[in-house]
């Protein structure tokens, strides 16, 4: 009700007659996980027109940037981002452009010192479009399934945060993917601890209306905040982060609660260190690890069979893969082994037509021996249309009629597709090629740390070296040669750090660690050799 209500007050306030889409404006929101922005996922399309849930971490300039990019006509802000809002608007101003209309979205238990301090906000805000609202709106709908629905931005890891496109028809397919992938049910409650924003959700924002599903949604996410919600409202399904699993792993034993059933938690993001996902297993969730990126509108690949013994380091796994490809009787392994092959089980996106590892130059596949490295593709109905207002990066990102995720990774005999880093990432030395990532995985595993990168470092023999920057858990104490040894002790010695600094990792505006800074600190390091 509050949807076709709330379009109705859009109509009559112009929105109708302008039409607004990718090509001349669209309506961008700055919110948390609120109904409000859950709502407008549905409403604007139904006017006709896009819309682009922003990062609320965004400081002025890059929000500023990103309503420059996307002409958009109508903002709806949250009370909380009403000044990063309005200070993005000066920016615009003096670069002689209009901002877009802004729409308040205020809630009842919310201070309101921003509305004091700008009274003209109280011209239209969200709750004042409901009331203004009727409900017999008659849809919009798209002319083409393959019209833009919604415009949501990358993370900007690797440079400025680029505007991807999404269709109508790629959104509705990939809602469908996330139904059969997480295998779930009739009437799922779903706690909104995954951004909105991101990726419009992963997609749930409609999938849970296709099933009838409960969004509880959560403005602040805490371990305290994500216990009670289960408690009171018998929450199934949860996604996000891996912070989210350190924040429950983590949770004091006064602000756990007994769970009414085992809840199901997607994330996607680095892979965290087992003695957390074993902690989490045992609170009673069930881990469901994913790789996918925003221009694939999310999750693409998704282990949901993980097990906690199902962890071994790349030392171990490569002699467990080397026992699996010469042996094809399951009666040669262990219960240990057999648990970590099970693993090794992933599901596709069950509408994605392709995910394959290929040679960048060639565009044919590497072979399945686990060792010849290549770059991740993806092929299928439910990728981006485009980058917005890029041309040249939408025909690069898709040169060979495959999408170039960017990300290294192998092929094993068994279709197992293990990642080994990003491109940029990947640190030569000598002759041998580091994954990045398996060495922060080893560090993570590490009792005492709570956070790890790995850059290279120059050196003059070698080329480069693994640098490792470590944030230890507040109150503990390790030395950089224990750390060292610990690596060692995982890992064949040419993939262990030579150097480890310890502090703070820095990060963007969506918590992921900006390694191109940290690059830049081990150039002036100098070398070992």
């Amino acid at each position: 009700m509050n949807i076709h209500k709330g379009m109705i007050g859009l109509r009559d306030n112009g929105m109708q007659e302008t039409h607004v889409s990718v090509s001349n404006g669209g309506v961008a929101a700055l919110a948390p996980n609120i109904p409000a922005l859950y709502e407008l996922h549905f409403g604007i399309p139904m006017v006709g027109a896009v819309l682009s849930p922003l990062n609320t971490r965004l400081d002025k300039a890059m929000l500023a940037l990103i309503l420059k990019q996307l002409e958009a006509k109508i903002i709806f802000v949250d009370n909380q981002f009403v000044s990063v809002a309005l200070e993005a608007f000066q920016l615009l101003s003096q670069s002689n452009i209009n901002p877009p209309g802004l729409i308040l979205i205020f809630e009842s238990n919310q201070a309101t010192s921003s509305i004091e301090k700008e009274p003209q906000l109280r011209n239209l805000d969200y709750k004042g479009l409901l009331e203004m609202g009727q409900v017999d709106f008659q849809i919009i709908r798209p002319e083409d399934e393959c019209d833009p629905i919604s415009v949501c931005y990358t993370s900007g890891s690797t440079g400025k945060p680029k505007g991807v496109v999404y269709s109508h028809r790629a959104a509705y397919l990939n809602s469908l993917a996330a139904i059969f992938s997480d295998e779930m049910r009739r009437m799922p409650v779903f706690l909104w601890t995954v951004d909105m924003f991101r990726c419009n959700g992963w997609c749930f924002t409609w999938a849970l209306a296709a099933l009838g599903g409960t969004s509880i949604c959560l403005r602040d996410v805490s371990a305290k905040a994500i216990f009670d919600a289960i408690s009171l409202h018998k929450v199934t399904h949860l996604c996000g982060k891996p912070t989210i699993l350190n924040q429950i792993a983590d949770a004091p034993v006064t602000d756990q609660q007994p769970l009414p059933c085992r809840v199901e938690i997607k994330i996607s993001g680095a892979w965290p260190p087992p003695h957390v996902l074993n902690k989490v297993e045992e609170l009673g969730f069930n881990v469901n690890y994913a790789y996918g990126m925003t221009e694939a509108l999310g999750p693409v690949i998704s282990s949901r069979l993980w097990k906690p013994e199902a962890n071994c380091s790349p030392l171990e796994e490569h002699t467990l893969l080397e026992k699996t490809q010469q042996n094809s009787v399951p009666e040669v392994f262990g219960s240990e082994e057999l648990t970590k092959i099970k693993y090794r089980e992933r599901i596709q996106n069950l509408l994605m037509e392709g995910v394959d590892v290929k040679d960048p130059d060639t565009m044919t596949s590497v072979p399945p021996d686990g060792k010849t490295i290549g770059e991740v593709m993806f092929r299928g109905n439910i990728m981006m249309s485009g980058y917005i207002k890029n041309k040249e990066g939408t025909e690069k990102a898709f040169n060979g009629g495959w999408y170039r995720t960017g990300d290294l990774g192998v092929r094993h005999s068994d279709g197992y597709i293990q990642m080994k880093d990003r491109a940029v990432d990947m640190i030569i030395s000598g002759e041998e090629s580091i994954s990045t990532l398996e060495v922060e995985a080893v560090l993570l595993s590490h009792p005492l740390v709570m956070e790890a990168a790995v850059v290279g470092k120059p050196d003059d023999l070698l080329g480069e070296t693994p640098c490792a920057i470590v944030k230890l858990k507040e109150g503990f104490g390790v030395t950089s040669e224990e750390i060292i040894k610990f690596c060692a002790d995982h890992l064949p010695h040419y993939m262990a750090p030579r150097t480890v600094v310890f502090g703070d990792l820095p990060v963007n505006s969506t918590g992921k660690i900006q390694k191109h800074v940290l690059r830049k600190r081990a150039n002036t390091m100098g070398s070992l050799s």
